[in-house]
């Protein structure tokens, strides 16, 4: 499944390319669409985990978290991390491009400028 976010009338839409285009409208199948967006990662490699609507993600990270503790795995529960908010979308779609992106998306997160976003086309 090949994913990527689009951003259209100030939602983040989740379109998986890997479907066909419809006839109708040119667009690939709608996965999902949200006003923020949330990504879970390993902070030591940062290997996307999941992604998608911030009370998903959150309660996903919570619960994995929960179960890794209980069975003393603490450094990975520690390790998960979740970041959201109206995030660019070019860097969302590098996450989940580019294995292990999401460690430097979090360590430039303080620099990167707030909000939505398109990078301009070269």
């Amino acid at each position: 499944m090949s994913l990527q976010y689009q951003l259209k009338q100030g939602n983040y839409h989740l379109y998986d390319l890997s479907t066909p285009q419809s006839k109708a409208t040119g667009e690939h199948k709608l996965r999902l669409m949200t006003d923020t967006v949330a990504i879970a990662f390993d902070a030591r490699t940062g290997k996307l985990h999941e992604h998608g609507h911030p009370s998903r993600i959150h309660s996903w990270a919570s619960n994995t978290r929960r179960r890794l503790r209980a069975a003393g795995d603490y450094d990975r529960a520690n390790d998960i991390v979740v970041v959201s908010g109206p995030l660019p979308v070019d860097e969302i779609n590098k996450c989940l491009r580019i294995t292990g992106y999401c460690r430097q998306l979090f360590a430039r997160l303080p620099s990167l400028p707030h909000g939505k976003y398109l990078a301009p086309a070269h």
